[in-house]
């Protein structure tokens, strides 16, 4: 039989290309507008949800069938209030067509061990200058919700350019550099502080902001005192200070970002806890704090 003879005796016509044509392109665009945010595990949870409600309605489990159904009710009315950074992204991009702007991508690539090299030397050299720094490496999560608080700059990640951001006469110093592979994405971002009550108080804004982060996302933060020159970085809630040598700094950077590019989701803490490096530690152990 022929296809088109098919399709018309069914009542398949141009009109119902063109729909799923439209919807399939505007799945696509939302797909784009999700992506880098934490809106994709989200998302994920939710499609997990709907399979066990799927699987027990077929196996006729009719209490966790109920219950899926009722958590899923509820889920539904909270969307908006979740996705609330998204919608806003969305209409905004609609009013500025901006939906069908083109893409790029940066056409150099660098490696971890390089960029973390990077890193670790710009800490260093802020530290024994007594400037203060706050420099978020991007995980499996994205954060193009922080991204928007600051400016953009999407530079190659160099030496010099984080020497010259957070440089007590530069007007982005005071917020946070946010990293996503070799790329400075942005800097004058504005993180949310921890709100555990168990944070010390010896703590300052930097490193509430590390902790706050890394709470809720899996990124890594990397933070140098102002007052003491102390180097920290930030994971699941955890604070890992003194790691003011270059070598052991880089080890447990890299260690750090790629426990955190594994995909691992970040475990809430129940009380972020300061933490000084013993000798002997290993940067995994520092990696994985709840190991």
């Amino acid at each position: 039989m022929n296809p088109l003879a098919w399709f018309a005796g069914i009542g398949f016509g141009w009109a119902d290309v063109f729909d799923i044509l439209a919807t399939a392109t505007l799945a696509y665009y939302l797909l784009l507008l999700i992506r880098g945010t934490r809106a994709v595990p989200i998302t994920l949870g939710i499609f997990v949800l709907v399979m066990v409600l799927g699987l027990a309605n077929f196996f006729h489990l009719l209490v966790l069938a109920t219950v899926l159904q009722y958590v899923l009710l509820g889920t539904a009315v909270t969307l908006p209030i979740v996705f609330q950074p998204e919608l806003r992204r969305l209409l905004e991009q609609l009013g500025r067509g901006g939906m069908l702007a083109r893409r790029e991508a940066a056409a150099e690539t660098i490696t971890l061990e390089e960029s973390v090299a990077v890193l670790a030397r710009a800490a260093v050299a802020l530290s024994r200058s007594g400037t203060g720094a706050l420099i978020a490496i991007e995980g499996a999560t994205g954060l193009r919700e922080y991204l928007e608080s600051g400016t953009r700059l999407d530079a190659r990640l160099s030496f010099e350019l984080l020497l010259t951001i957070f440089s007590t006469r530069s007007a982005l110093h005071d917020g946070a550099a946010i990293v996503r592979g070799n790329i400075l994405e942005a800097a004058g971002c504005f993180l949310p502080l921890s709100e555990n009550v168990g944070t010390s108080s010896q703590l300052g804004t930097r490193h509430r902001a590390a902790i706050g982060l890394t709470e809720q996302t899996d990124a890594v933060v990397l933070v140098i005192s102002e007052q003491t020159g102390t180097i920290s970085v930030a994971r699941l809630g955890k604070l890992s200070r003194e790691l003011d040598d270059e070598l052991r700094l880089r080890s447990v950077l890299l260690a750090c970002c790629r426990a955190a590019r594994g995909g691992r989701p970040p475990r809430p803490a129940r009380k972020p806890r300061v933490r000084r490096l013993r000798p002997g530690k290993t940067s995994e152990e520092l990696a994985n704090p709840g190991a």
